[in-house]
């Protein structure tokens, strides 16, 4: 800036000498940029080698590699970006593993409890059969905790019977309890099932389910973000975990041990002699949690169903599980070359 006291003559020469010192201005705003640049681009490569993981690329402006390499002496790296993994791409490969027998049809969602990330292979509509059973409870214990009460003990016993060893007239007394159909359907708006719909009267098996509901109702059952309380999710999981031994089969076959919890569900459809054949739980692979969910209708045997159940189940945590090994491995060799 020109100085007040400056004279004419004075005033000239510096106008002369303007252009050259305007210049060197721009040469050392240059020099401050380049430095600028360089020394985040220093904090951005050891950054990235410290955490071995992907940085993200608006975290500092990305360093040329010639000012990077003649300032400091330490190569650029980019920015290591992990892909988007296509969990529902993943889930409809690995199905396409299953044998589905003719004139049958399967569907299954899966939901990893450490990451939330979930998937789900089918949209149709099924038969719930006695997988609603866990339905029937998680609506009584909604029902219990608007009133301010405790389950009685008749309503325990019921509940008991109903889930352990899937006693029908258990649950059909229940069913009444909670209002038929309306009672459910109303519990299932608030616990976010879009695609359920009770059975007609007396008739809690035709209930109509999709795989992607039952996940959701699994995530009441098992997840934190719940209308039920811990109290309520406590004791439906208890009841989950001690089925009867004759019927561990289903998604627990996806388990690496015997830490599942699970409810069936087998009818045979008088109409036509075909099999619903349903399974819905918890299981833990490679100390990590999965809720799993798979409904098939069209077999023609209960136990041609339990076997494209378990086939089914088998193959959706696999598609899970071997996504995210492959993932880790991944991002072991990135780290490993960052490094």
């Amino acid at each position: 800036m020109e100085s007040p006291r400056a004279t004419p003559g004075s005033r000239r020469a510096r106008r002369n000498a303007r252009p050259r010192r305007r210049a060197l201005l721009y040469v050392s705003l240059a020099t401050v940029a380049v430095l600028g640049v360089t020394a985040a681009g220093t904090v951005y490569v050891k950054a990235h080698a410290r955490d071995g993981g992907a940085v993200s690329s608006a975290a500092s402006p990305a360093p040329s590699s010639s000012s990077s390499a003649s300032a400091s002496g330490e190569a650029s790296v980019e920015p290591v970006t992990e892909p988007a993994v296509d969990r529902d791409a993943l889930l409809s490969t690995a199905m396409e593993t299953v044998t589905v027998p003719s004139g049958a049809k399967v569907s299954a969602a899966v939901l990893d409890l450490d990451s939330g990330d979930s998937a789900a292979y089918g949209d149709a509509a099924f038969d719930t059969a006695s997988i609603v059973k866990v339905d029937i409870l998680a609506t009584l214990l909604l029902q219990a905790q608007d009133a301010g009460r405790h389950l009685t003990a008749t309503e325990k016993a019921y509940a008991t019977k109903m889930i352990e060893n899937s006693d029908n007239t258990s649950a059909s007394e229940l069913w009444d309890v909670i209002g038929k159909a309306a009672g459910l359907d109303a519990a299932n708006k608030r616990f976010g099932l879009t695609d359920t719909e009770g059975g007609d009267g007396a008739l809690w098996g035709l209930t109509q389910t999709t795989a992607a509901d039952q996940l959701t109702l699994l995530q009441q059952v098992f997840g934190d973000d719940s209308k039920l309380s811990e109290a309520s999710r406590s004791y439906l999981q208890g009841l989950m975990k001690t089925i009867e031994s004759d019927q561990r089969w289903g998604v627990s076959a996806a388990a690496d041990g015997s830490e599942f919890a699970l409810k069936n569900g087998w009818l045979a459809r008088s109409s036509t002699g075909l099999w619903d054949v349903n399974s819905i739980g918890r299981v833990t692979v490679g100390g990590s949690g999965y809720l799993v969910a798979v409904l098939s209708n069209g077999t023609v045997s209960q136990a041609k169903g339990i076997s494209l159940v378990e086939a089914a189940a088998k193959a959706a945590v696999r598609s899970f599980t071997a996504a995210d090994s492959s993932a880790s491995a991944s991002a072991s060799a990135s780290a490993s070359a960052s490094q």
